[in-house]
C-alpha cells in the first residue's frame, strides 16, 4: 500500500524553526520527484520546494529561498523540509507530492502556524 505521511507540523513563533519530514511506504522515494506544496487559507495550493529524481537538483519558490532547504535521505525513504526564520506568512498546511510517470501520491498534509 502506498503511503506518505508528513508529520512535524505545529505551531512555532516569528523566526522559529520546524522540520518536516515525509515517509514513504510502498515506493521508493529516490526513484521519484519529490516536491513540497502548501495552502493557506483562502488560497490556492503553491509550490514550496522540490528535489529531483535524477540527481538530487533542489529548487525553491523566491518565497522561501535562503531560510528552507529540502533533502532526502534513501536509507529512511523520506524527504525532509527544514524551515527556519519562520514568517506569519508561511502560515499553511504543508503536503508532500511524489510523481514519476503516471504515479502521483499526495500526503495527507501537515499544519504549520507561524504567531508573531
Amino acid at each position: 500500500q502506498v503511503q506518505l505521511v508528513e508529520s512535524g507540523g505545529g505551531l512555532v513563533q516569528v523566526g522559529g524553526s520546524l522540520r518536516l519530514s515525509c515517509a514513504a511506504s510502498g515506493f521508493t522515494v529516490s526513484t521519484y520527484a519529490m516536491t513540497c506544496y502548501r495552502q493557506a487559507p483562502g488560497k490556492e495550493r503553491e509550490f514550496v520546494a522540490g528535489i529531483s529524481r535524477t540527481d538530487g537538483t533542489t529548487n525553491y519558490a523566491d518565497s522561501v529561498k535562503g531560510r528552507f532547504t529540502i533533502s532526502r535521505d534513501n536509507a529512511k525513504n523520506a524527504v525532509f523540509l527544514q524551515m527556519n526564520s519562520l514568517k506569519p506568512e508561511d502560515t499553511a498546511v504543508y503536503y508532500c507530492y511524489a510523481a514519476r510517470y503516471t504515479y502521483k501520491y499526495w500526503g495527507q498534509g501537515t499544519q504549520v502556524t507561524v504567531s508573531s
